[in-house]
């Protein structure tokens, strides 16, 4: 069983395009060593994550983050127990999308981004925040 932890939050005003690419690079180190795979979706303004694997690797990662003060408000989700990941051996699939890159729908990007994640729920959750950013 793995433990399946969902989250959004909302970036520092201050953050900058490099450290998005700082977090990736250090989570995509820490979490290939620990055995956590996920998905980090960022918009400009928020970000939002899905977390996979051993229960206290993925509760140490999401203190972590947690703690980070490049955001804030970080409200979870979903959190459950599953006996497949929905990310593969992904140490972190990223995807910067919508204003961050300049152009290209965020609904398109995310749902091509997602079309292999079997989970309804989890598709749903990282859909509808494409479609509600999107819309706004």
């Amino acid at each position: 069983m793995f433990l399946q932890l969902v989250y959004i939050s909302t970036a520092r005003p201050t953050l900058e395009l490099s450290d998005v690419e700082s977090i990736l690079q250090t989570s995509r180190r820490r979490n290939g060593a620990d055995g956590v795979t996920g998905l980090l979706i960022f918009d400009g303004k928020r970000f939002l994550q899905a977390l996979e694997g051993p229960e206290a690797q993925v509760a140490k990662t999401y203190e972590r983050i947690q703690a980070d003060p490049r955001h804030r408000a970080v409200v979870q989700l979903n959190r459950a127990e599953v006996s497949e990941r929905q990310f593969g051996q992904w140490a972190m699939a990223s995807q910067l999308v919508g204003p961050v890159m300049g152009s290209g729908s965020m609904v398109e990007q995310v749902d091509q981004l997602t079309d292999a994640i079997e989970d309804p729920n989890i598709k749903a959750t990282l859909r509808s925040f494409a479609r509600v950013r999107g819309a706004a």
